[in-house]
């Protein structure tokens, strides 16, 4: 399935005589939209979710294939249900609640919204931190909108990711939604066939003109990052993807670099990956609390086989911590037990044997066979700057450990935070995991550490994956990277509050999550609730809470 290249410059001419149009689609014509979207992705949910399991080596009927609901159908539908409440608020959603830090910078609180929010996760809080000496405004595309005025449009062309099916059509959405640019999405060799199920569920879009697709490899994707039409560009993938795009490759490309002389100069944001920590802070955790955050921490590595740009990549412990082994213990038995996966993502064995040269202590605890990379641990990496698994992003199922010189939590997330915004690599998302007992004794150094953590996505107590779900956070790096040091990327999708300059969205839940969590690799009615939240997010109602709760409580 590969887009011929006349097709697709006949495509780019289609959407070029669309897009001042769809600048002047008022609000009440795009919320219809959107509802008919929300209905055509109910509609094609379950053969999306099937062929993406047959991709993946899941089994259809099995708890597993609930990992597909609900990073497929279930994400998308409630990033759109949320972008129709936004904008029949006028673009001008309230959040919660809205506060200054001491040092002025604002911080809103988007989640919990409702009665719902409160009852199906308990105890969980989202805030959406502004970037300093920025005032907390929303929808700046519809506040500066003058009918008799327009801008002009542009077009943007998203190159999807191969990994996680929502991700294309919610970078979709945004580009639409909240930056009104019309789109070509260039579907991801590895899961274009998920393609058709897109182009039904947007129809109404594609239709009138304001969506097309384009399938194929680099060829096609240069051709579209490089045509005069596209204006704007947002990728999914590797920095590598990104640097080739706008500096070029080989020697030439790292010349360009040097100098600065950009091979393209168009609009690019991007989200590019991260070697994601997670801070283990020490203290006196009781043992039923190390073996939920053992299985936390496994179910972090094993969610979609860790092909996962928030796959937890590296416990950072304290050296001195007493129960560091048995804790480290207990991530070997949960990721021991969480169950082998499909390696389908490629390159995924030439990765892996990266690190077994760079390591050859690390443990394989999981099972091995064709086509699976087995769990692995290497523990005792030495924490120093350049080190290798903490500048390379493995996207397959490697956890490496390193230990901070700490014994006490104050110091410890001092010395931890520092460590990986300093030398791990990237900025899109972190965990930090801390008794609430820790927590309260150490009130002010962790709330400092979670307003020094320089990530785009802060997960306490919490897998960041959950951020991305949610909607009404952001997604996207911490701001700051160039061009030439492009790290995790630029620019922030999701953000159905419609903030106008986002920081970072910081997830807070609590230290044992009740019901089993989602994400979690052993839950056993995983797919019975991954049907019951899509017919949830699509409309959310108390009488559908008793159905979904019920398959909740028996995972």
């Amino acid at each position: 399935m590969t887009s011929s290249l006349q097709e697709l410059d006949a495509t780019l001419q289609e959407l070029h005589a669309r897009k001042d149009a769809w600048v002047a689609v008022e609000i009440p014509q795009r919320i219809l939209y959107l509802r008919q979207c929300l209905e055509g992705t109910e509609q094609v949910a379950a053969d999306w979710v099937r062929a993406a399991c047959q991709a993946k080596g899941i089994d259809f009927g099995s708890p597993l294939a609930g990992e597909e609901w609900l990073s497929g159908p279930m994400a998308t539908v409630r990033n759109i249900r949320l972008l129709m409440e936004s904008l029949q608020q006028g673009a001008q959603p309230k959040p919660s609640r809205l506060k200054q830090r001491p040092d002025g910078q604002w911080v809103a609180r988007v989640f919990p919204q409702t009665v719902l929010d409160r009852l199906l996760f308990q105890g969980f809080t989202a805030d959406v931190w502004l970037q300093p000496e920025k005032e907390a405004k929303q929808g700046v595309i519809y506040r500066r909108k003058d009918p008799a005025h327009l801008p002009p449009g542009k077009i943007a062309l998203v190159l999807g990711a191969g990994n996680v099916a929502s991700i294309g059509p919610l970078d979709v959405l945004y580009k639409l939604f909240v930056e009104d640019q019309v789109v070509i999405l260039k579907m991801n060799p590895v899961n274009q066939y998920l393609g058709p199920f897109i182009e039904k569920a947007f129809a109404p879009l594609v239709k009138d003109g304001f969506l097309r697709f384009a399938y194929g490899g680099a060829e096609v994707g240069q051709f579209l990052t490089d045509h005069e039409k596209v204006e704007a560009i947002h990728l999914t993938g590797s920095d590598k993807t990104h640097d080739a795009i706008v500096w070029g490759v080989g020697e030439e490309g790292e010349a360009r670099r040097r100098s600065g002389d950009r091979r393209l100069n168009k609009e690019i944001s991007a989200e590019l990956g991260c070697v994601t920590p997670v801070l283990i802070t020490p203290g006196q955790w009781r043992p039923s609390e190390l073996a939920f955050q053992a299985q936390h921490v496994a179910s972090m590595v094993a969610h979609n086989a860790s092909f996962n740009c928030n796959a937890a990549k590296v416990l950072v412990t304290a050296k001195g911590w007493p129960q560091r082994r048995e804790f480290m213990d207990k991530v070997r038995k949960a990721l021991a037990d969480a169950g082998s996966r499909m390696a389908y993502y490629p390159g995924a064995e030439q990765r892996y044997q990266g690190f077994l040269d760079q390591y050859p202590q690390a443990q394989a605890v999981g099972q091995s066979g064709e086509k699976v990379v087995p769990w692995t641990l290497i523990e005792d990496v030495p924490a120093k700057h350049g080190e290798y698994a903490l500048t390379n992003e493995a996207f397959c199922g490697v956890l490496a450990e390193i230990a901070v010189d700490a014994s006490e939590p104050g110091d410890f997330l001092n010395k931890a935070v520092a460590f990986a915004n300093e030398s791990i690599w990237g900025t899109l998302s972190c965990c930090l995991l801390i008794p609430p007992a820790v927590e309260k004794a150490n009130k002010a150094a962790f709330s400092q550490a979670v307003a020094n953590l320089r990530y785009g996505g802060i997960g306490v107590n919490v897998w960041p994956g959950v951020i991305y779900a949610l909607g009404c956070t952001t997604w996207g790096a911490f701001p700051g990277h160039t061009a030439d040091d492009i790290q995790s990327g630029t620019g922030v999708v999701h953000n159905t509050l419609l903030f106008d300059d986002p920081e970072k969205s910081v997830l807070k839940a609590p230290f044992k999550i009740f019901p089993k969590p989602v994400w979690f690799a052993n839950h056993r009615t995983l797919d019975q609730v991954g049907r019951k939240m899509i017919r949830m997010e699509a409309e959310p109602s108390l009488a559908k809470l008793p159905g979904l709760v019920w398959a909740a409580i028996r995972g």
